[in-house]
């Protein structure tokens, strides 16, 4: 997939146009009849890389969505966190105007996702007219990958913007111009296309084309409808402002979650999919093994020269080493409250959250070093020295980007079925989960799960917070504190954490004002001693350690407080991103930004 040619569209010529600039043009003339290339399944194939070529362009997932979506909450900042004037930073700080000189481009990632649309539209209905799916399997899983790949683009819409326009059928001269939908038109289609595709497909490595997670299987169609149906069923910003659950009967909070119960249990009764070692699921994803059928279900694929997945949300490396031919990483990282959130024998602290970067010694040899200050850590899930491959591009890495894992469905399921059945029956879907966290420290999980089941309150609790623990960089937590109506309120929390943590008060009253470490004879680790409640100071005087620092939010002298630069208005009114200008400019008046705050 990593190189194929984007058959379809060379072929037959189609002139695509950004459908959000002033929306697609409609399609040339084919050079090849559509009735040759939609039903033979050789030339159709092409149409799935014609789709993921948009998912891949400069200002699309690669440069900008994937950076920028998400951010701030609880788990995941963006590192120049003091910045609140600078336009990177307004995309995370809840104060975006539609100006945002990082996004309003006529090429940027709305117009990118409703270019890959256009191009899946075209395919769907060519497909449908001449596929002949009924007694073609080979055109009908095209079609579900299609369906599938649609569903994802506008999975990411409606999490970026909000309500947006719902375009379902190639560009006419009449559909030129659309105002913005009610976001419960575009969950139902895709709901019954995700449940239509699941049909169509193999599970993980029941066919060639599924044997590699860069191709959309069974499991992630019916994991992808169980995401969208817990958000449909959820809360978010409305067009009239409100933040409410959908009044539409159809999409009511019952129903939804019984979706997600469903295709989340029948995914791991399936058996297809397993866990792995926490650490394991990152390593295999950074030596870009692409096995399907172990954790990893589906990956936006990226070329070795293209996407930036380590560039922005990896370990820093402040020059080239022998790892990486760029000095790059930590755009984004974790807040970090998260460095005190999970308990001392929870496995995946150490993986996700480093509080360590690499010097680059003399640009050839790098070492790891501490970084300048608490309020710079990185994500540890995406490194350049896990890869196989030494990283040679100065401006991309090529590491895929994992879109869903089976961990995923393992909690959608925790929090469906305590929903419908209660603690009791959900418990082993969460149990799975910590189970893998403290492999070592079993008691622990009994005494947690004891806790977590003594009500249906309190084991959501324990989901949201699990979910957090487990997923923090992978970019989903702003969008399940939005459906459980929490954005404002986990932002305030962690607010006052911050400057707690930073003025070593409550929870925190006890850790050390100083980190004690230094760097071991193979440059490659750094032994850190401070980092965990129990530790103090005198003890690492003590214990000896050639170096020590101050372990402060940020360095002396910044003008704005680190937690103030978290948000700059209320989120609940600005829980999207504005539609930026330039297709403002060109909507024919159609498209307009209320009900945010801007």
């Amino acid at each position: 997939m990593k190189k194929i040619i984007y058959t379809l569209f060379i072929i037959t010529g189609i002139t695509l146009v950004s459908s959000c600039k002033k929306t697609l043009d409609a399609p040339t003339q084919s050079s090849l009849d559509e009735s040759v290339i939609f039903s033979t399944p050789s030339l159709a194939e092409g149409a799935i890389a014609g789709v993921l070529q948009s998912f891949g362009e400069t200002n699309s997932y690669r440069g900008r969505f994937l950076v920028y979506y998400g951010l701030n909450n609880d788990t995941e900042v963006y590192n120049t966190l003091k910045s609140v004037d600078d336009d990177k930073a307004k995309l995370s700080n809840y104060n975006c105007n539609v100006n945002n000189s990082q996004m309003n481009t006529t090429d940027n990632a709305w117009a990118k996702f409703y270019e890959g649309i256009e191009r899946a539209n075209l395919a769907i209905r060519g497909i449908r007219t001449y596929g002949k799916i009924e007694s073609n399997p080979a055109m009908a899983q095209i079609l579900g990958e299609i369906l599938t790949l649609r569903a994802v683009l506008y999975n990411d819409l409606i999490k970026g913007w909000g309500d947006v326009p719902a375009r379902f059928e190639p560009i006419t001269s009449a559909t030129s111009y659309l105002p913005r939908s009610d976001r419960d038109v575009i969950y139902k289609q895709l709901l019954a296309d995700l449940n239509e595709a699941a049909g169509y497909l193999p599970w993980p490595n029941e066919s060639a084309t599924t044997a590699k997670v860069e191709r959309v299987n069974k499991a992630f169609a019916k994991g992808l409808r169980a995401r969208l149906a817990l958000a449909a069923g959820g809360y978010a910003q409305r067009l009239d402002g409100t933040i409410k659950l959908s009044s539409d009967p159809e999409l009511a909070h019952d129903k939804m979650y019984a979706i997600a119960k469903k295709e989340c249990l029948e995914i791991i009764a399936s058996g297809k999919l397993k866990l792995l070692g926490f650490e394991e699921v990152f390593r295999k994803l950074n030596e870009e093994t692409g096995a399907a059928g172990l954790e990893s279900m589906w990956e936006i694929p990226f070329s070795d020269g293209r996407g930036r997945v380590i560039f922005d949300l990896g370990v820093k490396h402040l020059k080239t080493d022998q790892y990486t031919g760029q000095n790059k990483g930590g755009t984004d990282g974790p807040n970090p409250i998260m460095l005190y959130e999970y308990d001392n024998e929870d496995v995946r602290r150490d993986v996700t959250v480093v509080p360590y970067e690499w010097d680059g010694g003399d640009g050839t040899k790098g070492a790891a070093q501490v970084p300048s200050a608490l309020g710079r850590l990185y994500f540890g899930k995406y490194r350049y020295e896990w890869m196989k491959r030494r990283v040679t591009s100065t401006n991309d890495d090529g590491l895929n980007w994992m879109y869903m894992r089976y961990a995923d469905v393992v909690l959608m399921a925790a929090e469906a079925v305590n929903d419908i059945d209660g603690p009791a029956a959900a418990a082993p879907y969460l149990k799975m989960i910590r189970d893998r966290a403290f492999p070592t420290a079993p008691a622990k999980v009994t005494a947690f799960m004891a806790t977590a089941t003594a009500s249906k309150s309190a084991f959501f609790d324990a989901v949201v917070n699990e979910r957090a623990l487990e997923f923090t960089g992978e970019m989903l937590r702003k969008a399940d504190l939005i459906r459980w109506n929490l954005l404002g309120a986990k932002l305030a929390e962690a607010k006052t954490k911050l400057q707690q943590l930073e003025n070593r008060q409550g929870k925190y009253a006890t850790l050390p004002t100083k980190i004690y470490y230094k760097t071991l004879a193979n440059g490659e680790t750094v032994e850190i001693y401070g980092l965990k409640f129990g530790d103090t100071d005198a003890q690492g005087v003590a214990l000896g350690y050639p170096s020590s620092k101050s372990w402060t939010m940020v360095t002396a002298g910044e003008a704005v407080s680190y937690w103030n630069a978290l948000y700059t208005k209320d989120p609940n009114l600005q829980q999207y991103w504005p539609i930026w200008q330039v297709f403002l400019d060109s909507s024919n008046g159609l498209l307009n930004n209320k009900p945010l705050n801007l």
